[in-house]
């Protein structure tokens, strides 16, 4: 027996892909032309001839160190904080947090993890700096002097305490949802064929969960590895971020190679690429689990 036919869309031209106009318009405008003027930029030279020299010098010493140093500071801040952001994001869904403190220790989240720059440098100046309310109630009250003791907050120890005042709150707002995804069909099945808590985590939770965590992992490492006021406000130049000696080159008046720094800018596209590449295939591996 023959179906009936379905019905197919009338001829004539769609014009439903005008509705995507504004969002490629503001991807054109706001990351293609700039990209391309960085790449533009970054082939010649200050007399505007084409050359290659800006990319050879990316392996000078000094450049090469800023990129490792960048990427160091990143990548520890990114695992710090996604570890500790995975405990506080666990601890508020799963250890009795009351229902009414959940909305504004989000809250808190969501505006912790967008201030930075200079006001948060000068926040931890305030706090933790030779003079700061931490540093001095700890000498008066027990006596430690924790600048003597070689911590330095102008060091790359102390900018990656500073990070991770950013860090952590936005890692409990990406893992959130997907802690909240977890079914509870799951762990009773688990415990019904006598597992363990620690079996169900081992076997069940973590591997669900893993994507989504390591995908907010290469999110942080993206968000620290793009910071500069917060560096340079903190540090005054001190430690050798390629964000910072971008803007040496920018703008010093010792170093000052606009190409160069153009290139430099491209080399961080690219890392920041391949992170959201990875972030990208581990939220569609994460998706795929939880369906």
């Amino acid at each position: 027996m023959r179906g009936v036919p379905s019905a197919r869309p009338a001829s004539g031209r769609s014009w439903a892909w005008l509705g995507l106009l504004p969002f490629f318009s503001f991807v054109g405008l706001f990351l293609l032309v700039p990209v391309g003027f960085l790449v533009a930029g970054s082939l010649h030279d200050a007399s505007g001839n084409l050359t290659l020299a800006n990319y050879s010098d990316l392996s000078t010493p000094i450049i090469v160190d800023s990129f490792r140093t960048s990427i160091e500071v990143s990548l520890v801040t990114a695992l710090a904080g996604g570890v500790i952001g995975f405990l506080l994001a666990y601890a508020m869904i799963m250890g009795g947090l009351p229902r009414f403190l959940r909305g504004p220790l989000l809250t808190f989240s969501g505006v912790a993890s967008n201030f930075a720059g200079v006001p948060l440098a000068l926040g931890f100046i305030y706090t933790l700096g030779q003079l700061g309310i931490v540093t001095v109630f700890l000498r008066d009250v027990f006596g430690i002097r924790i600048y003597q003791e070689g911590f330095q907050l102008t060091s790359k120890l102390g900018l990656e305490l500073v990070y991770l005042y950013f860090q952590l709150p936005l890692m409990v707002l990406i893992i959130t949802p997907a802690i909240d995804g977890l079914r509870r069909e799951w762990r009773e099945a688990a415990e019904n064929l006598g597992a363990s808590p620690a079996q169900y985590w081992r076997r069940v939770a973590l591997p669900i969960l893993t994507p989504s965590i390591l995908g907010a992992v290469i999110l942080l490492f993206g968000n620290a590895f793009g910071a500069q006021a917060t560096a340079y406000q903190l540090t005054g130049g001190t430690v050798n971020l390629v964000t910072i000696l971008i803007s040496s080159q920018m703008t010093g008046d010792v170093l000052h190679n606009v190409g160069l720094g153009n290139a430099m800018a491209v080399g961080m596209i690219v890392v920041m690429s391949i992170a959201l590449i990875l972030y990208a295939w581990l939220s569609r591996r994460a998706e795929r689990w939880q369906r």
